[in-house]
């Protein structure tokens, strides 16, 4: 009673029992019925080939569209020791710009902010819409950054600005043809963080329009883009799957040459009545 139990409540021993029965019934009936009829050995091959090729169809198509068994997915990492910089010289220091950003060093913050902004344009960083898909990962994960830090907390800060460069794909056949692109340069991201000024929350009434602090200056979150290993998983199975299936392919086609001899020769054993 105790392990019925503990098959029906627990999920990871349901979840096996699962998969050795769909295995066993899939795998083991295809190689029995082709095994009292060809022969243990001759049906071990044909459905082994018949499993493989079905996994190495089914990994092709997880590969081709990123479906199925999927390892890490996409992400923005921060850069170590240079992720959340606050002034034009760290701006410089980190190697985004490669002359320091044309700006008094007693400028006001918005005035900071606006030469960086130039300055970023100026050495290739494009600045992305709001409407953009890229915008809201980018500005997602430069909040959970910005919050894990300390500095600013949920609801005291707003994603003004998100500055993009690299990641381009290579090689291409010139500018349309990128079918053979698998490979990316280094794509980095910067998101610009305004602090806002606290809000006060009066009962009954919608909070006030939120204002950026023009007393702090700006974060400037410096992220690059970690690619995973999505596909990575179904592209092992397929080429693992494409080995075995290839092999046993191979190895009933040789079977089949030697069949064919041994008659031609008069070496096949009949078979008993």
């Amino acid at each position: 009673m105790n392990a019925l139990l503990a098959i029906n409540w627990e999920p990871q021993i349901r979840g096996i029992l699962i998969i050795i029965m769909a295995g066993t019934v899939l795998c083991g009936s295809t190689f029995l019925i082709l095994g009292t009829n060809l022969g243990a050995r001759l049906g071990f091959l044909l459905s082994l080939a018949g499993l493989a090729g079905w996994m190495m169809m089914m990994a092709l198509m997880w590969w081709s569209f990123g479906i199925g068994l999927k390892g890490t997915e996409p992400s923005w990492k921060q850069v170590p020791n240079e992720s959340i910089l606050l002034d034009p010289a760290a701006i410089n220091s980190a190697g985004i710009v490669k002359a320091p950003v044309d700006v008094a060093a007693d400028a006001a913050y918005t005035d900071q902010a606006a030469a960086i902004e130039k300055s970023l344009g100026e050495n290739g960083w494009h600045k992305l819409a709001e409407a953009d898909a890229s915008f809201g990962q980018a500005a997602a994960s430069g909040g959970v950054i910005i919050e894990s830090d300390g500095t600013l907390k949920a609801g005291q800060y707003k994603v003004v600005n998100v500055f993009d460069k690299g990641g381009e794909r290579y090689p291409k056949i010139g500018e349309s043809i990128d079918f053979l692109a698998f490979k990316h340069k280094p794509h980095w991201i910067v998101v610009e963080v305004a602090p806002l000024l606290p809000q006060r929350a009066e009962p009954g009434r919608a909070p006030a329009r939120a204002e950026i602090d023009v007393t702090q200056p700006h974060r400037y979150v410096y992220m690059i883009r970690d690619l995973g290993n999505k596909r990575v998983p179904a592209a092992l199975i397929a080429f693992g799957s494409s080995i075995v299936f290839f092999a046993c392919v191979y190895l009933l086609h040789i079977r089949d040459k030697r069949v064919v001899t041994n008659r031609a020769a008069g070496l096949a054993v009949p078979a008993q009545g």
